[in-house]
């Protein structure tokens, strides 16, 4: 990882734009005391002071906030469920076509271009770039949650509408609800988010490294806007995407939040509320100033490392402590259930089941996209080297099949403790403490649990310290050695958003909204973003 942030130094490979802009020449550069600052004007100014006045809006008046933020979050998801699952679709299936096609053939960097890392440390970095909290929170209770929904059948109301929150049709039998609940986990963790993933990663990568831009979202959209991406029309685009990862990462902190917090009242009987959530944020985004000061090797790197191995540790004790034949084997069935269900999952109209395609299926498409500039300027700067089918083939189906594993792994135990062993705590647990509650019923729960939560707080302390490191670039107009008080400035904004958020009157509820709400905008950024990249890969030499 140490040659992340070194400059190229080869010749440049042709089929590179013939540009007059150089990286940073709209910034403002200065010293306030004695903090330097060299930020772009105007995308740092419009990010940041929009930032603001959110933060002391929700504030001043938490109410009417949540009231705007529920409005958001059912207009948003009713009225444009359809639109994030097929956006969705159409970068699966972008990726599929160009994995097929002479474009494949395309190395990131030029025709003699060499990879700058090894396969094995490649694929590190690809299974830690989009994971983390999400599969701690998740990894249990949502395939309890679609296993429970679809053996619950399906109901409707007075207007016809249905009011259950099972997947498609549900299931008529329980081993059905199992291979549908599993389906429908798999579903929001393997292909789809990925390919929103490499659609970001690849752009980045390719006008980067191969047309000689600067590393960020605006560089993409040159094939389109010509030298007006230097402009208004590539401002806008870096504003949205610096807000898309600001709320996708203060949307995953409160998540965290409320999961330590409920850990933490399960060893040690911390109080359930939104003073200790507040004081756990301040306290994770104290660490990750601490990581951001010690740099990306130092920092980020060593804690991810760490992480990593930890992670893996508590995979391998589920799977060893719990019914570890059972469990290796339904990993098969696991991943045949949901090849058999993709299509109907990913099916966007006509659809019945609109609590579960609302509320899940686009809630998590617009989480992840707003992750996709963060994880996806992470992938690119790290896959320089990689032929384009090369470089699809593995973002697609690496972390892929890590999240079916991990989903079977965990949410098959949980499963199986319900069904198989009569344990019904973890069902009847609430969404947070779902993990800690199915780790009781193994050996050495107490240590498990601790081990559960230090997962959570690290995972959010390089997801942090990451994602600022992101959005500074963005904001710097492409560099990526700003003074390190900007990088500090959207850390502690970071955890600010997410505070605000968890003590306006919607809590959690507040988070998704915001989420869903800046996912909207950028989803559109990404469809154009797929037209700029087939243009690219058209003009490139093969």
């Amino acid at each position: 990882m140490s040659d992340i942030n070194k400059p190229v130094e080869e010749t440049p490979p042709d089929g590179q734009i013939d540009t007059d802009y150089n990286i940073g020449q709209d910034n403002i550069e200065g010293h306030l005391g004695p903090i330097g600052f060299d930020i772009h004007n105007p995308v740092f100014a419009v990010s940041a002071l929009t930032v603001i006045a959110f933060v002391a809006y929700t504030l001043l008046l938490p109410d009417q906030a949540n009231s705007v933020f529920s409005l958001l979050f059912s207009e948003v998801t009713q009225g444009f469920d359809w639109f994030f699952i097929g956006a969705a679709d159409i970068f699966v299936i972008l990726c599929l076509v160009v994995v097929l096609s002479p474009y494949g053939k395309v190395r990131l960097g030029g025709k003699d271009a060499t990879p700058d890392f090894s396969y094995l440390s490649w694929f590190s970095m690809l299974f830690a770039a989009g994971m983390g909290i999400g599969l701690m929170f998740y990894g249990v209770s949502e395939p309890l949650s679609h296993f429970s929904s679809s053996l619950g059948g399906t109901a409707v109301g007075a207007d016809g509408i249905r009011t259950d929150w099972a997947p498609l049709g549900a299931a008529a039998t329980q081993e059905e609800a199992v291979r549908l609940g599993m389906a429908a986990s798999i579903f929001h963790w393997a292909l789809h988010p990925w390919a929103i993933y490499a659609i970001v990663a690849l752009s980045l990568a390719l006008f980067s490294y191969n047309k000689g831009l600067p590393l960020t979202i605006r560089s993409a959209f040159y094939p389109i806007f010509g030298e007006r991406v230097w402009g208004w029309p590539g401002h806008i685009i870096d504003i949205l995407a610096v807000f898309a990862t600001l709320f996708g990462l203060a949307t995953s902190l409160g998540l965290g939040a409320v999961q330590a917090n409920s850990g933490f009242n399960k060893l040690f009987g911390m109080p359930i509320d939104t003073t200790w959530q507040v004081i756990l944020i301040v306290g994770i985004t104290a660490i990750a100033l601490f990581s951001v000061v010690r740099g990306l090797e130092a920092g980020v790197k060593m804690l991810s490392e760490i992480n990593m191995g930890i992670a893996f540790l508590l995979f391998l004790f589920v799977l060893v402590a719990g019914p570890t034949l059972l469990l290796a084997t339904d990993v098969f069935d696991f991943l045949g259930a949901y090849l058999q269900y993709l299509p109907a999952l990913s099916n966007p109209v006509g659809r019945e089941d609109v609590n579960f395609m609302q509320g899940w299926t686009s809630f998590y498409w617009a989480w992840w996209i707003s992750w996709s500039p963060f994880v996806g300027m992470f992938i690119a700067r790290v896959s320089r080297g990689r032929t384009v089918r090369e470089f699809i083939i593995s973002v697609l189906l690496i972390p892929s099949l890590v999240c079916v594993l991990w989903m079977s792994i965990f949410g098959g135990s949980a499963i199986s403790q319900v069904v198989r062993d009569g344990y019904t705590a973890v069902q009847e647990a609430d969404l947070p403490v779902q993990l800690f509650t199915m780790l009781d019923a193994l050996p050495l729960a107490s240590i498990t649990s601790f081990i559960g939560i230090v997962l959570v707080i690290v995972f959010f302390v390089t997801s942090s310290d990451s994602g600022s490191l992101v959005i500074d670039t963005i904001a710097a107009g492409g560099k990526v050695d700003a003074p390190m008080p900007q990088r500090v400035f959207w850390c502690v904004f970071e955890g600010l958003v997410a505070i605000v958020l968890l003590l306006s009157a919607g809590g959690l509820k507040s988070l998704q909204s915001m989420v869903i709400s800046t996912g909207l905008p950028f989803t559109i950024v990404l469809l154009v973003m797929c037209v700029a990249i087939w243009r690219g890969l058209a003009s490139e030499p093969r």
